[in-house]
C-alpha cells in the first residue's frame, strides 16, 4: 500500500509527518499523522493511535495537543488518522458538522449511501494499522488506542470490541452512551438504520457492561465546565456505572474549569502517554 509523503517537520528530537493514501476500506484519499520518536531511527516502538472528535481532520491533535515531547520520551509512535471519508461525493455529505464529512462515528456504515465510504471502524483497527507495520518500524503486538469526545467513543468501542488488540485505552471528554445522546442518534441512525439493537455494537457503555476480554484499565479526563456534559451529550456516568459492576478499572477524573477544548487535552496529554507507556512498554 502506497504512502506518499505530504509534509515533515523536526519536533522533539523525532518527526512529524503526514501522509496521503488510497484507502481500500473508505474507497477515497485519506491522510494520516505520524509522529516518529527519535527511538525510531534505531528499533521498534509501540504505537499509540489517536483518534480526533467532530469537524477535526489529521491536523488538530498534532498541531494543538503538544502530544511529540512525550512521545519522544517514551519511544511511542503517534497515528492521528482523520475522522472521515473525504470527498466521496455523497449527497449531503457536507450539510451539517455533526454527520458526514468530519463526523465518521468511527462506525462501519450499513445504510445507504454511507455504506461504501464510511467505514471508519475497519479502517481504524484493520487497515490502518496493516499500513502503519508495512511502512513504519512499528512493534504490531504493542498498541494503544485513545481520543477526544467522538474519538473518545472511537478509542472505547475498538478496545472494548477488540479485547487483547489495545494494550491501553484512555480518553477526553468521550461520547460514552452514544445511542442515548442527540449526537449518536442522528449519526447512528443515518449510518446504521432505525433498528437501535444494531446501534448497541458501538456503544462503549454497552460493551462495557458485557466485556469479558483480559483486563482493560481506562483512564477519562472530562472537564468539568464542558458545555457538551452539561447538554447530556458525554454522559461518562453510564458508562462509569457498567464499568463498575463489570469490574473494568476506571480512572475518572473531572477537572475543575476545563471546557471541551485542545486547551483541555494539551493541558493532561502528557498523564495519558504515561498511562500508555506503563502498558506499552511494560
Amino acid at each position: 500500500m502506497a504512502l506518499a509523503q505530504v509534509s515533515s517537520n523536526k519536533c522533539s528530537g523525532g518527526y512529524q509527518k503526514v501522509f496521503e493514501h488510497d484507502s481500500t476500506e473508505l474507497k477515497c484519499k485519506m491522510k494520516v499523522a505520524v509522529y516518529l520518536p527519535p527511538k525510531a531511527e534505531n528499533e521498534k516502538c509501540p504505537v499509540f493511535y489517536w483518534l480526533s472528535g467532530l469537524t477535526c481532520t489529521e491536523q488538530n491533535f498534532i498541531t494543538k495537543a503538544g502530544s511529540q515531547q512525550a512521545a519522544s520520551e517514551h519511544g511511542i509512535i503517534i497515528v492521528a488518522p482523520d475522522t472521515s471519508p473525504r470527498g466521496c461525493n455523497i449527497e449531503g455529505e457536507d450539510e451539517s458538522w455533526d454527520f458526514g464529512t468530519g463526523a465518521g462515528f468511527y462506525v462501519d456504515a450499513t445504510q445507504e449511501p454511507w455504506k461504501t465510504n464510511y467505514c471508519m471502524y475497519s479502517y481504524v483497527t484493520e487497515e490502518l494499522p496493516r499500513l502503519i507495520n508495512a511502512n513504519f518500524p512499528a512493534d504490531p503486538e504493542n498498541m494503544s488506542i485513545s481520543g477526544h469526545s467522538m474519538g473518545g467513543h472511537g478509542a472505547l468501542i475498538c478496545a472494548l470490541k477488540n479485547p487483547g488488540k489495545y494494550k491501553a485505552v484512555s480518553a477526553f471528554a468521550p461520547i460514552c452512551n452514544p445511542i442515548q445522546c442527540a449526537w449518536g442518534q442522528k449519526a447512528f441512525s443515518g449510518y446504521l438504520g432505525k433498528d437501535k439493537k444494531t446501534w448497541e455494537a458501538y456503544d462503549a457503555t454497552v460493551l462495557a457492561a458485557s466485556y469479558s476480554g483480559p483486563q482493560l484499565d481506562i483512564l477519562i479526563d472530562q472537564g468539568r465546565d464542558d458545555q457538551f456534559l452539561s447538554a447530556s451529550q458525554l454522559l461518562p456516568g453510564n458508562l462509569i456505572a457498567a464499568c463498575s459492576e463489570n469490574k473494568i478499572p476506571v480512572v475518572f477524573r473531572l477537572q475543575p474549569g476545563y471546557d471541551h477544548s485542545y486547551f483541555f487535552i494539551y493541558s493532561f496529554i502528557t498523564d495519558h502517554i504515561k498511562h500508555h507507556a506503563k502498558f506499552l512498554n511494560a
